[in-house]
């Protein structure tokens, strides 16, 4: 109970994002302004400023990535699995599998911030810089046939992956940053979270497409149930504990992306169906991420 009260704040800003979108009739260019600031601006300065400011243990960094990516490599086997015997368009499929590993970095710094403060964020942010390649490379390689897209122009123009990579550069250096300099940094950093989850809430659609359903129920499963026993399993196998097993668990357990939709759409994919599994994934992750938390702490 006491971790389901931690989250609550950040579970009630994307809830009331919903609100929001629903009722205040802001119009999609609004939301589509707030989502690029989050993402160009917001979030890359939580980054920098929670992973310059942390001490970094890089001994723990390899097992930590080893675990993380297992569990994206489980994900992505998993959720081809039932192409054996599915009879579903290629298109649909290829939409559909990415929300077997994706995850939302909003929810995942938000969580990680709130549950153990500024290394929490700088330890997910590692994860989160270093996987954001990954999963973008996977995802357009199963959509690729279908259209085109610049991948790589796509992957080096990514914000999270340099305010990670500038973050953890600055943390080496042992710069410290003047006064001005860190409340600047700390103010758009606390913008970032309400934002964020806010925007996560006005992305939610719940309208899915008939003939999905199987493999929807078994993708949802994938995600938030199956992947973070596997990162349970790994981590603790190459000697993951504390802090450091908490995240890579957390970050299994992490609903799918928004960006799996923008993807599924500028490729011409199966959009609807991806947006109901984001929506599906995020709603469910209100209960099921707190129950992770609550067990690794138990």
């Amino acid at each position: 109970m006491q971790t389901v009260l931690l989250l609550l704040p950040d579970f009630s800003l994307i809830l009331l994002g919903a609100a929001i979108r629903r009722w205040m009739h802001l119009g999609d260019h609004f939301w589509s302004g707030i989502e690029k600031l989050v993402y160009f601006i917001l979030f890359p300065a939580l980054l920098v400023n929670a992973i310059m400011r942390t001490r970094l243990d890089l001994g723990a960094a390899v097992p930590l990535l080893a675990t993380a990516f297992a569990a994206l490599a489980a994900g992505m086997l998993l959720g081809l699995l039932p192409k054996l015997w599915l009879r579903m368009p290629e298109l649909r499929f290829a939409s559909m599998f990415q929300c077997a590993y994706r995850f939302n970095s909003y929810i995942a710094l938000a969580v990680a911030g709130m549950l153990f403060g500024s290394p929490g964020i700088a330890t997910m942010g590692l994860i989160v810089g270093a996987a954001v390649p990954f999963a973008n490379l996977v995802s357009v390689g199963m959509l690729a046939r279908h259209g085109e897209i610049g991948l790589w122009r796509e992957v080096a123009r990514n914000p999270l992956i340099w305010a990670t990579a500038g973050g953890f550069l600055l943390n080496l250096a042992g710069f410290l940053p003047p006064a001005p300099l860190q409340a600047f940094l700390g103010r758009l950093a606390d913008a970032s979270i309400a934002l964020g989850l806010i925007a996560v809430g006005a992305a939610l659609r719940l309208e899915g497409t008939a003939g999905a359903r199987f493999y929807s129920g078994w993708l949802l499963a994938v995600k938030l149930l199956a992947l973070p026993l596997i990162a349970v399993a790994v981590g603790r196998a190459v000697g993951l504990d504390g802090l450091n097993l908490q995240i890579a668990v957390l970050f299994a357990a992490l609903p799918t992306a928004s960006s799996a939709y923008i993807l599924a759409m500028r490729m011409g994919g199966d959009g609807r169906s991806v947006a109901w599994l984001i929506s599906a994934s995020t709603l469910l992750a209100m209960i099921s991420l707190p129950l992770w938390a609550a067990w690794l702490n138990g």
